[in-house]
């Protein structure tokens, strides 16, 4: 039995494709996105959060753990996570919340069977289930099965993707795939290399692939003021655009820092931080992007 590490299912989700969703969030990502908000689905196992916030150093966690990560120490609760392996038995002896775990093993019947609950509710929106991530193509077994699962069970599909993965996979599900949200980080080769750490060639090439064997494809555009957000960037995502042919809309995905307190708590004391994107900011980009190409351009 193929068995994903999930790290969340967001029941009622209306931003992850159309009509009413849940979304079914893997672990694990080959990019590393400065401004990434869900830090926690980088790595592909179990990871252990700690919110020293909430810790009231009870010191229940240290006898509860197995491999002595957790010590009190004049009066301080200190996590050592080089010994954790992500088991989770200090997270159920943790009364403040302060310990959480992220990620979570479960087979392709039990994920469909949750996802089947609401059904009624997708029948009646236009909705679905929407694999995102991290990046689901790097558990590809799993989400091939989930993707197959889930079209036998009459649900419309949505697939989040950065792009980067070998061509092959994104061939074998495409017959299972009803819309890709296709990330786009930044049409810059150079400046995708450093602010992601890997080749923006291979997501372009993937994207003309599904183009070119008729995939309904969305753009996904996560903009970050002063990073990615330049004259000649706007331009260059409608100008790609235009190039292609089965791209029904773009997607300005303004920044948010929600992701700065996750990577605290994972032990990432520097992380990339900026302010919420001004409103007026997020419409100028979408006035940019939309005047190099006829195709919608709007608010995700």
């Amino acid at each position: 039995m193929t068995a994903g590490m999930i790290f969340n299912i967001q029941k009622f989700s209306i931003h992850d494709g159309p009509g009413i969703r849940t979304a079914v969030f893997l672990k694990g990502c080959p990019l590393r996105c400065v401004w990434c908000h869900n830090p926690e689905s980088w790595a592909g196992k179990a990871e252990l959060l700690f919110n020293a916030a909430k810790c009231t150093v009870c010191g229940r966690c240290v006898p509860a753990c197995p491999h002595g990560c957790h010590k009190i120490e004049q009066g301080r609760h200190v996590f050592n996570r080089e010994f954790c392996v992500g088991c989770g038995k200090c997270v159920k002896h943790c009364l403040s919340d302060a310990l959480e775990l992220c990620g979570q093993l479960r087979s392709v019947e039990e994920v469909i069977s949750e996802v089947l609950k609401d059904k009624l509710f997708y029948d009646n929106s236009g909705g679905g289930i929407t694999l995102s991530g991290g990046e689901p193509m790097a558990q590809f077994d799993f989400t091939q099965e989930l993707l197959k699962r889930a079209k036998e069970a009459g649900l419309h599909v949505c697939l989040e993707t950065c792009g980067f993965a070998p061509q092959e996979y994104y061939a074998r599900i495409l017959p299972f795939v009803d819309i890709f949200l296709y990330d786009l980080k930044t049409v810059d080769a150079e400046k995708h290399r450093r602010l992601t750490g890997q080749d923006l060639a291979v997501i372009h090439g993937n994207l003309r692939f599904l183009d070119e064997n008729g995939a309904h494809i969305r753009l996904r555009c996560p903009l970050v003021p002063g990073v990615n957000d330049s004259e000649e960037e706007l331009r260059g995502i409608g100008e790609l655009a235009e190039t292609l042919s089965h791209v029904a809309g773009i997607d300005v995905e303004p920044y948010h820092p929600l992701g700065v307190s996750k990577a605290r708590q994972l032990g990432m004391p520097e992380f990339f931080e900026a302010p919420f994107t001004p409103q007026e900011l997020w419409s100028a980009w979408i006035a940019q992007i939309a005047r190099a190409t006829r195709i919608p351009v709007g608010k995700q």
